[in-house]
């Protein structure tokens, strides 16, 4: 971490911040569809996708051929989760990092920085939850796999704890997939505590058996 710094965003980050962001999100793909796969629903799909052609057809190439599309469609369906999450995300409040985050009263994104090189990113927005006036939600934390393990995440977590600390606010929120459990346990590790879970707002989400995840940390007033 003595080679790392956190900084604010500056326009020539626009697109490796994105490209950090996107391939972070992405690569939660086939822990999901191993999830899935393990799923009872999945496995009478896959059943009856052998099963069905064969009574029909008499070949067992065939129920070959009817099983391995019942599992593409399922790994593109664990794919679109992600993806399409992604690509709302880069045509939203990714379009315009500068105007979106750095124009706006609330509003912060910050890149780790290793030796001329961007290695992370995070942001901050106020909270639009129920009750969340004085929170602070945490956003679009995204590390390169070359720096994980080093403190890089932690240190941009707590930049976002203590920018929410100097706005007056008491608490810092965030969502996450349930997939991504390596992120879950430096939340939890920092302080944070899950509030409730939910299906993610996609249709193929029941599914899938896909939840998103509500942490909260409280901030601690004098």
């Amino acid at each position: 971490m003595s080679s790392v710094s956190i900084r604010l965003y500056k326009d020539s980050d626009y697109e490796v911040a994105r490209e950090l962001f996107a391939r972070g999100i992405k690569e939660h793909t086939n822990i999901a569809f191993r999830h899935t796969l393990g799923l009872p629903h999945i496995w009478l799909l896959l059943f009856l996708s052998c099963l069905i052609p064969f009574i029909v057809t008499g070949s067992l190439i065939v129920s070959y051929l009817a099983v391995t599309l019942a599992l593409i469609i399922v790994w593109s369906l664990a794919r679109y989760m992600y993806t399409s999450y992604v690509q709302h995300c880069l045509q939203d409040d990714l379009l315009d990092i500068k105007k979106y985050y750095l124009q706006r009263d609330g509003y912060c994104f910050w890149v780790a920085e290793s030796w001329g090189a961007v290695v992370g990113i995070v942001a901050a927005t106020p909270s639009h939850r129920p009750g969340g006036e004085r929170h602070v939600e945490l956003k679009r934390m995204s590390v390169a796999k070359s720096h994980r393990g080093r403190g890089v995440a932690k240190a941009l977590c707590r930049t976002v704890i203590d920018f929410a600390q100097g706005k007056g606010c008491n608490a810092v929120v965030l969502e996450t997939s349930w997939a991504q459990t390596d992120a879950q346990r430096l939340y939890e590790t920092i302080g944070f505590r899950l509030r409730k879970s939910t299906y993610a707002p996609m249709s193929p989400a029941k599914f899938l058996d896909f939840w998103i995840l509500f942490y909260q940390y409280n901030i601690l007033t004098a």
